[in-house]
């Protein structure tokens, strides 16, 4: 790596270690900021990478969501009776109970997605343009409805999350816990993507985005490349998921957990807006963006 690229890489590092304490007053935030970074860095996977424009990305977004908080009651509580009688009103986490299903939770958030993703791609992902598009778009929008009819997780009125742990620290560590969490998993996603792209995986996503057919007629299996890369994606937004809905502490299905019209869009556009294909322009637009 060049010496400036160090200085540059080095300098936004600090920079972001450092906000809190710098911008105390936003670190809530800037907290969304990253996982604004994350949503339109895991789009382009798919659409400026692979050069499939996907609507579905969301669903992966709310099915984290639901399975860290699903994860963080159900482990110590019956979710039914939870969702039920209000949850905190009358369960109550103790820290080694908050924690431990937080970070079960979180973990499982990105796998449950990428299996998802891998099951679902094999069905979709043979359709190309403005097919693949639609198909996408309708999965976001059929998850939300599907989710608010189960009563088990709370149905239309959604659900409340866990919240902070009395005796552990105040609001102020809460949000600088969660900060922190965010940051980490945006530098992680920006790492593992830098360096996906500088492999065979890279060169094939922009061989299939150029074009798809004649990389068939090269041999590469392309679907295989193309399953791998909404596993990816689905993994980082699943986690990304699973902390938002922390951060947030309620669930709802339509507005928040698969909210397609908002941060389903806001993906595509962030991408867009910084310049997507590129590895710094979904980076660049998501943070202009919000």
């Amino acid at each position: 790596m060049k010496k400036n690229n160090l200085i540059l890489y080095g300098s936004l590092l600090v920079l972001g270690l450092f906000a809190p304490f710098i911008f105390p007053a936003f670190k809530l935030q800037i907290s969304f900021m990253w996982i604004l970074v994350i949503l339109a860095l895991t789009w382009d996977v798919q659409g400026g990478q692979m050069g499939y424009n996907s609507f579905g990305n969301i669903l992966f977004f709310g099915i984290g969501m639901y399975i860290c908080a699903g994860v963080q009651i159900g482990m110590f509580f019956p979710l039914a009776e939870w969702t039920a009688s209000g949850g905190e009103k009358t369960f109550i986490h103790m820290p080694s109970q908050y924690f431990q299903g937080f970070f079960i939770g979180l973990i499982l958030a990105g796998i449950v997605p990428a299996i998802v993703a891998a099951v679902i791609g094999y069905g979709i992902l043979g359709l190309r343009g403005h097919y693949f598009a639609i198909c996408t778009l309708g999965l976001g929008i059929a998850a939300g409805e599907i989710a608010g009819g189960i009563e088990l997780i709370g149905a239309g009125q959604g659900m409340t999350v866990p919240p902070w742990p009395k005796g552990i620290g105040d609001t102020e560590l809460r949000s600088e816990f969660f900060y922190y969490l965010c940051f980490v998993l945006m530098v992680a996603t920006f790492i593992f993507l830098r360096w996906a792209y500088q492999t065979r995986f890279g060169l094939v996503l922009n061989a299939i985005r150029d074009n798809e057919d004649k990389a068939e007629a090269m041999g590469i299996h392309t679907m295989r490349y193309k399953i791998i890369g909404w596993v990816v994606s689905a993994f980082f937004v699943g986690i990304a998921g699973g902390l938002m809905g922390n951060m947030v502490g309620y669930i709802e299905p339509t507005e928040i957990a698969f909210a397609g019209a908002t941060y389903g869009v806001f993906m595509v556009l962030m991408a867009i807006l910084g310049g997507k294909g590129t590895l710094w322009g979904p980076v660049i637009g998501a943070i202009i963006f919000h």
